[in-house]
């Protein structure tokens, strides 16, 4: 064999070990909305990583197309699935929305207003995302991560800067202030509750608000959290110590957000309400949490949105980890994810129009 033919042969042979990775990986990424991560954390991880996954694989089969490489049908055949996850990353820009919006809702993780520049606390953050809330004008506020200082009296400071605005709140007290979510509603309340998770500090809690003609519960979610800082992260690869910790912190977060989940299911279930469900769930559209929780709903932003739907600054534009799921009978009119920089995270915004339900 000839130098020459040795290096072709070489680089067909790598080529072709790349592309069956890498057809590998991007399948078991589609594996993670299947197998309960409780029993089967390590899905959740290829989850994750799908865009990455998507865009190599995409790139290898136009590399193979291009070189003609038997490996090409391999890569298109991995990808087929790909028309139907990567709808719930990016939406194009020239659909076109119908109907005239009678219902406003906005959702936003606040990160407990700890994002504020070195000119401006706690409280005057929690200020300015009140103002920027208040210019939304919707029916329906929803934050998680939610906090004040103790020293500030809770209903009051709701009272002053939401104005005409009934709120429901489940927060836990510390020293330091309170925290947790919060629903504001300009529509009537009728009833309301909370689902306190087990050895936890998230939550969601539940609103019903009367409607035009009929009645929605309003699920105002935030599931585990990774707690996981990414400076930190980067800055403690090389801490064995560090990486241990981190392992650790991954998996508590990805097999706990099934038991919350579930959790959350059980009383959407066991109400005729209708269910909206919101919120933080700290889980991408590639996850067993997502594809648990759409089941009988819709997601706004597939059927509304435009662009990408990231939602989380930090690794804008691939995570994508809060939502606005609703009933059937709504309509979705609208998606935009704020532009809104006071957190870690962007507000989600949406509006929908309501069919009447018959009520034989």
């Amino acid at each position: 064999m000839t130098e020459k033919k040795k290096r072709h042969w070489l680089s067909r042979l790598s080529f072709g070990t790349v592309s069956l990775v890498m057809a590998v990986l991007l399948a078991l990424s589609y594996c993670s909305v299947v197998f309960d991560p409780a029993k089967f954390w390590f899905f959740t991880l290829f989850g994750l990583l799908y865009p990455v996954f998507l865009v190599i694989t995409f790139g290898l089969f136009i590399w193979a197309l291009i070189r003609r490489s038997s490996m090409k049908g391999l890569l298109l055949a991995v990808l087929l699935p790909s028309f139907f996850f990567a709808g719930r990353y990016y939406q194009p820009h020239w659909k076109t929305i119908e109907g005239e919006p009678s219902l406003k809702v906005v959702s936003y993780n606040v990160g407990l207003f700890a994002h504020a520049d070195k000119e401006q606390d706690r409280a005057e953050l929690a200020d300015s995302v009140s103002a920027y809330l208040m210019r939304q004008d919707a029916d329906i506020i929803c934050l998680q991560e939610f906090y004040l200082p103790s020293k500030i009296n809770l209903d009051r400071w709701l009272h002053q800067r939401f104005p005409g605005y009934k709120a429901e709140y489940y927060v836990l007290t510390g020293k330091s202030g309170h925290a947790g979510n919060l629903t504001l509603s300009r529509r009537p309340v009728v009833g309301r509750g909370k689902e306190a998770f087990e050895k936890s500090t998230n939550m969601a809690i539940w609103t019903d608000v009367k409607l035009d003609s009929s009645t929605v519960r309003i699920f105002n979610c935030h599931f585990e959290s990774y707690n996981i800082s990414l400076g930190r992260l980067v800055k403690g690869l090389r801490d064995d110590a560090f990486r241990e910790e981190t392992g650790l912190k991954m998996r508590r977060s990805i097999r706990e957000r099934p038991r919350q989940v579930a959790h959350v299911l059980k009383s959407v279930n066991s109400t005729s309400v209708r269910s909206l469900v919101l919120g933080d769930f700290n889980d991408t559209p590639l996850s067993y949490t997502y594809f648990r929780l759409l089941s009988g709903r819709h997601d706004t932003f597939v059927k509304a949105g435009k662009g990408f739907g990231a939602t989380y600054r930090a690794l804008w534009p691939f995570l994508r980890i809060d939502y606005i799921l609703y009933p059937k009978d709504l309509h979705a009119v609208s998606y935009e994810v704020g532009e809104a920089t006071y957190s870690d995270h962007f507000p989600v915004i949406a509006t929908y129009y309501e069919t009447a339900r018959d009520t034989k």
